[in-house]
């Protein structure tokens, strides 16, 4: 099967962007609809960032969930974000899927986002942290060239768009990560306590 006979999906979702956000998360795309619960960023009910966030924030892996229903408390994870200054979009603006899941492994990334036009908008956004490989391999193609790739849980620092930025790289949400949720959620931590969150 070849490049014109696979489908070439754009970005479903608006950039979350909280005008005084301090920190840019960035995923690498949106799983396919049939897996989401809430029309929101990490809508799979299997991808452990939420749960993250609760632990870190509320000491509750559950506090974003709406268990009973198996789904997500949007409007909560919504309000919350735009309490703490963080703003979400994915590195991939326009993708191919090469098999019918959320595998990143299985994306092939025709745009990349346009950074520029995502910092413009979020004056006070110092610091970009990128959840997984596929999503850093994709921003690293809008750095300077010699701009030094984190390694997993570290960050490096870059001059973009005359600011001075923090890249972080994080371990994947994904449940195909081989990391225990509280393993993932310490490596989180750390990252939020260095930008005194």
């Amino acid at each position: 099967m070849n490049d014109t006979e696979l489908k070439i999906e754009t970005h479903p979702l608006q950039p979350f962007l909280p005008a005084h956000a301090k920190l840019l998360m960035l995923g690498s795309f949106p799983p396919p609809k049939a897996r989401w619960k809430m029309d929101f960023y990490y809508p799979n009910y299997q991808n452990d960032m939420w749960r993250i966030f609760g632990l870190i924030f509320f000491e509750n892996k559950d506090y974003f969930l709406d268990l009973a229903n198996k789904k997500f408390k949007e409007d909560l994870i919504r309000n919350f974000l735009i309490d703490k200054g963080i703003a979400i979009f994915d590195t991939a603006y326009q993708v191919i899927r090469l098999k019918e899941n959320a595998s990143d492994k299985f994306l092939q990334i025709k745009t990349a986002t346009n950074l520029s036009k995502l910092l413009a908008q979020i004056p006070l956004c110092h610091s970009i942290m990128t959840t997984g490989d596929k999503a850093t391999d994709t921003l690293m193609l809008s750095m300077p060239e010699g701009t030094h790739k984190p390694i997993i849980g570290e960050s490096s620092k870059v001059s973009f768009m005359q600011r001075e930025m923090t890249l972080y790289r994080m371990p994947s949400s994904s449940r195909a990560y081989p990391l225990a949720l509280d393993k993932k959620a310490e490596a989180y931590r750390k990252l939020f306590n260095q930008l005194n969150f």
